[in-house]
């Protein structure tokens, strides 16, 4: 009796180190198996010339706006794509561009994210298995939309005002007394307009969902941590969605910001429970609001 009791506490021990492993091993798959396929379909592309001069001063711009926009991430468990995003219209990225850049990048940093945070301890696996599948399908049709359906230069406007209602998202979860916990409901809806918004907007997954979940009385470790490792499986989604619609333009804009980003992912992790979190909300936020301003004045 005292054997086979042993023998079942083994294979029970066995069975949740398999499962620890997959949330490892899944995400290092698919980020290689990406890597793999982007190299084989795209390099041809590439001169060693060309990519030589890739880095020169637009691809440090890039660079640090990926460090910037990670650790803002990391730490918030929100802003990259809405800080990157901003970043890149002011700087005069186009919106399809812009938002194929950031969904391709996040492939990568949200992989170094989820991994980083998985590593700290910072996720609650039952809240990610929720918000998954719906924020899939939402970015899904999202990025689906924006790539075949709707023109770019037409919703920038609206786009850099959508940043701005992010950034005031973002200052007034800052400014909020202290949170009654509240039980969360309809995950799968917030999932999914997350991901659908985060997608057509170039960001939002995090603004949208960590905020409403931390404005329910979550954790804000787990919270962050989740909505980190959930994003993974969003922005693989949206950005396959946005290579098989509209191709991939703009590599130096991926790369500066993959490399910035996956450099920071470790560190945000890190940092996530150090920091002060309001005063940076609400610092993020008015830089959000500034950098959609100097864009809409630019089409105005």
């Amino acid at each position: 009796m005292e054997k086979e009791l042993k023998i079942n506490s083994y294979d029970v021990r066995s069975d949740a180190s398999i499962k620890e492993k997959l949330w490892v091993v899944i995400p290092v798959v698919l980020l290689v198996g990406l890597l793999g396929t982007l190299v084989y379909n795209h390099y041809a592309e590439f001169t060693w010339n060309g990519f030589v001069g890739g880095f020169n001063q637009e691809f440090l711009i890039f660079f640090l706006i990926g460090i910037f926009a990670q650790l803002v991430d990391g730490t918030l468990g929100m802003g990259y794509g809405a800080t990157s995003t901003s970043f890149l219209l002011a700087y005069g990225v186009p919106p399809v561009m812009s938002s194929t850049a950031v969904h391709v990048s996040e492939m990568f940093t949200t992989g170094a994210s989820a991994l980083s945070h998985h590593r700290f301890g910072n996720i609650n696996k039952k809240l990610v298995k929720h918000l998954l599948i719906p924020g899939v399908l939402g970015s899904i049709t999202g990025a689906y939309l924006l790539s075949d359906v709707i023109n770019g230069d037409i919703i920038k406007p609206f786009i850099a005002v959508y940043m701005i209602v992010l950034a005031v998202i973002i200052i007034r979860k800052a400014l909020a007394k202290t949170i009654v916990k509240k039980k969360t409901k309809k995950l799968g809806v917030l999932a999914t307009f997350g991901g659908f918004m985060d997608a057509v907007g170039g960001g939002g997954w995090g603004p949208i969902v960590t905020s409403t979940l931390l404005g329910r009385g979550r954790n804000p470790r787990y919270t962050i941590g989740s909505v980190n490792a959930a994003e993974f499986a969003i922005s693989f989604a949206s950005g396959i969605t946005f290579m098989l619609f509209g191709g991939i333009h703009g590599w130096q804009v991926i790369i500066g910001l993959i490399l910035g980003g996956v450099i920071a992912a470790p560190i945000g992790a890190y940092l996530v429970n150090k920091i002060k979190r309001k005063p940076m909300m609400v610092a993020v936020g008015i830089l959000i609001i500034l950098l959609s301003l100097k864009t809409l004045s630019k089409l105005l």
